[in-house]
């Protein structure tokens, strides 16, 4: 699994502040159709950003976790009631290029 540096992450973050959420979560929480279009919309996109509603409940970095777990995908922040998630896409549909990660010096 990939592993984000505090460059890439930073990285990532700005592209997300420019991208609408593409999923909402409400007081029914965590459903497997709400898992299922998180993961569908991840065949079309890299970055994904998730709305959490006032009326639901749940601890929004715990819920990010089982998210990231459940879609194979890495939670890049959570900021008030909003979640940021990238996965790497497919050879032929990445469009995302991250910062290359710098080698440490042996």
């Amino acid at each position: 699994m990939l592993v984000l540096t505090s460059k890439q992450r930073a990285y990532l973050k700005g592209l997300a502040m420019n991208i609408d959420p593409v999923v909402q979560i409400g007081k029914s929480s965590l459903t497997t159709e709400i898992i299922e279009a998180i993961y569908e919309a991840f065949n079309t996109r890299e970055l994904i950003k998730i709305n959490v509603l006032q009326n639901c409940d749940d601890d929004i970095r715990e819920m990010a976790r089982i998210i990231g777990e459940r879609t194979n995908s890495i939670v890049v922040q959570t900021i008030g009631r909003k979640i940021v998630l990238y996965k790497e896409g497919k050879d032929d549909k990445k469009k995302i290029e991250l910062p290359k990660a710098k080698k440490k010096a042996e």
